[in-house]
């Protein structure tokens, strides 16, 4: 399959307002800097959008959705990809494979946080699923209907680095050859090892939260909630068919 991406292209809910957003600054939003901003006030009303208040939410959404203890906050995301870059505080055997792994960590990382999509879905990536110029991936999601995501600067310069520094330098196993993601075995990245990384990294942050690829995806869409206040949109950027799925993982709502 190949791939390109007009930036033209009809874009459609919260994901297509941030990429719009992203383009027309130059996409000079990085995942730090997006979660960084989404955790203040006014960002989201830039894009046409009113900020929700404690008090128009029912107590139990404000406290699992807003607060979201359970959830990385923006500091521990951002932790949690300088541990990917730096392999600080990892053992010496880690450290050892890290050096081996760590601009592809970084780049699987970022892309989860950066997007929102599914553990699935980024296993599923081949190389021409990918349009750097056009800031986009192509996934297939559940049900397998194709979709475009978007994503900013941050995410394309950890791909770009990881095509150029790392998976180019690799020679994929028989069957593999078209995967973007592959272990050091040559195989494609599977979802198994995705989870142990997230966990790997994950354990140099904070030692009370069990973060996982599926808790990643969680913030992304409980920090679209937390600004915009509306379900049809956080549902859309996730991809999800059924609203009432994003009401109750993402949002929290009975």
């Amino acid at each position: 399959r190949s791939m390109a991406v007009d930036r033209d292209h009809t874009r459609r809910g919260i994901g297509g307002a941030i990429v719009r957003r992203l383009i027309d600054e130059g996409r000079a939003f990085g995942v730090k800097k997006f979660f960084t901003l989404t955790y203040k006030p006014g960002f989201f009303q830039t894009l046409g959008f009113r900020t929700i208040t404690k008090d128009e939410l029912p107590h139990k959404i404000w406290r699992e959705c807003i607060d979201c203890p359970k959830f990385p906050n923006c500091d521990e995301i951002a932790m949690l990809l300088d541990a990917a870059e730096s392999g600080e505080k990892l053992s010496g055997r880690e450290l050892a494979m890290h050096e081996r792994t760590k601009v592809r960590d970084t780049a699987i990382l970022t892309l989860l946080l950066g997007t929102g999509i599914r553990v699935s879905e980024c296993v599923g990536l081949d190389l021409n699923d990918v349009d750097l110029n056009g800031n986009a991936i192509r996934v297939i999601r559940k049900g397998g209907n194709e979709a475009l995501v978007y994503f900013g600067d941050e995410v394309e310069h950890a791909l770009r680095t990881y095509l150029d520094e790392e998976r180019s330098k690799l020679e994929p196993a028989e069957g593999s050859e078209q995967a973007l993601f592959i272990s050091l075995e040559g195989t494609r990245i599977s979802a198994r090892s995705i989870e142990r990384l997230v966990k790997k990294y994950s354990r140099l942050v904070t030692t009370v939260k069990k973060i996982t690829p599926h808790k990643l995806r969680s913030t992304f869409g409980t920090a679209l909630y937390r600004e915009t206040g509306d379900i049809y949109l956080v549902a859309d950027a996730l991809g999800h068919k059924d609203v009432n799925t994003t009401r109750k993982h993402y949002a929290a709502i009975d």
